[in-house]
């Protein structure tokens, strides 16, 4: 378990977020902190990312046990090597959780008094967590409410325990047309057009990490070029705050329209501008007003299909559409309050929007 908790009382807000960790690259990958650290910070809310499989401790090439011994040489989550099958990994997470809950002996939260107990995870872990949501829930009892970023499948419901899913575009293009379910008062559903699987700022984080620790990898030569930068971790944010409301004040979050799809294939056929844009779904104001083609499908090599792509408009198409400061501005303005009011946005994020407007220079060319 890696704990990061306010150092003292006074700023915590009594919310611990679980992140089951990701393990598709075969190394833990604490994607959800990556994307929303800042704001986990902000809101005195403390994180604990949990080692569930055994991809991120064993595999050979780049697990903790490989990476540093001294440290993690002694942990073993496949019972001596007899079951290998991660079937042991959702018992792993109800243990951590209650670890945090009622510590016996180490306590990871130094004091802290945990008032509700969350759990998160993107992509695989998404699809994990909604496996425990299934079957593991109502047997451990141990998670207030679940939040899961890009993915997870057909959810049982007739559970009161809160779940809230944030989709990107990706997925709508993949699989999960076919798995959308209806809000209800224990369910909601976003999905974010022009986003992609894999955000602009969560490589942007994990690059880092990954340079330090295995060294720089170069990026995919995708068919476009990768990574959408509509800021999908603005719509995270958002809904962790939400979840929180939800569960401890029963204020329900907002819906979200869907995107709009204009065939259900396979492949599914997302419904687009005249730029490429995605229509319906939460439209943040980088969507809203473009300045550039952002989508949640590629192709290529690697992770090609879930990096997105991003193509600028050409500096024609962007003065035709802005010809001065003050237009692009004021409908960036006036999006990103649209937004605010209707819950996508918290007004810290808000207020980074219009301040990287403002200072872009676009309508100045």
């Amino acid at each position: 378990m890696v704990v990061r908790r306010p150092a003292s009382p006074e700023p915590f807000s009594g919310v611990v977020w679980v992140e089951w960790q990701n393990v598709t690259l075969q190394r833990d990958a604490d994607a959800v902190w990556a994307m929303s650290h800042e704001h986990l910070i902000r809101r005195g809310y403390a994180w604990v990312g949990v080692s569930a499989q055994r991809a991120g401790i064993h595999s050979p090439a780049s697990g903790l046990k490989t990476w540093c011994p001294t440290r993690y040489g002694t942990l073993d989550v496949t019972e001596n090597g007899a079951i290998l099958d991660d079937a042991l990994s959702y018992d792993i997470f109800s243990q951590a959780a209650q670890a945090i809950r009622t510590p016996a002996g180490v306590d990871p939260m130094g004091g802290l008094e945990v008032k509700l107990l969350l759990a998160v995870g993107g992509s695989q872990s998404a699809t994990r967590l909604a496996n425990y949501y299934n079957s593991i829930q109502s047997l451990a009892s141990v998670v207030d409410g679940f939040v899961l970023a890009s993915g997870g499948g057909l959810l049982r419901t007739d559970l009161a325990v809160k779940m809230f899913k944030l989709l990107s575009e990706t997925e709508i293009a993949g699989n999960q047309t076919a798995l959308r379910q209806p809000d209800s008062d224990r369910f909601r559903r976003w999905e974010a057009a022009g986003s992609s699987h894999v955000s602009f700022r969560m490589q942007e984080e994990i690059g880092k990490l990954e340079a330090r620790d295995i060294g720089p990898t170069p990026p995919p030569a995708c068919d476009r070029p990768p990574l959408s930068r509509i800021p999908t971790h603005f719509l995270l944010n958002a809904a962790m705050d939400h979840m929180v409301r939800w569960v401890r004040d029963n204020i329900p979050p907002p819906g979200s329209p869907e995107i709009e799809v204009t065939a259900l294939g396979p492949p599914v056929v997302i419904a687009r501008d005249l730029h490429g844009n995605a229509l319906g779904g939460i439209r943040l104001s980088q969507h809203t007003v473009p300045t550039a083609t952002n989508a949640g499908v590629n192709s290529g090599p690697g992770t090609c299909a879930l990096s997105g792509s991003y193509q600028p408009f050409h500096i024609f198409t962007v003065n035709d559409l802005y010809p001065d400061q003050l237009t692009y501005v004021t409908q960036v303005i006036q999006v990103t309050l649209d937004n605010l009011k209707a819950g996508y946005l918290v007004p810290e994020d808000a207020v980074t929007t219009i301040s990287d407007v403002v200072d872009s220079g676009v309508g100045k060319w």
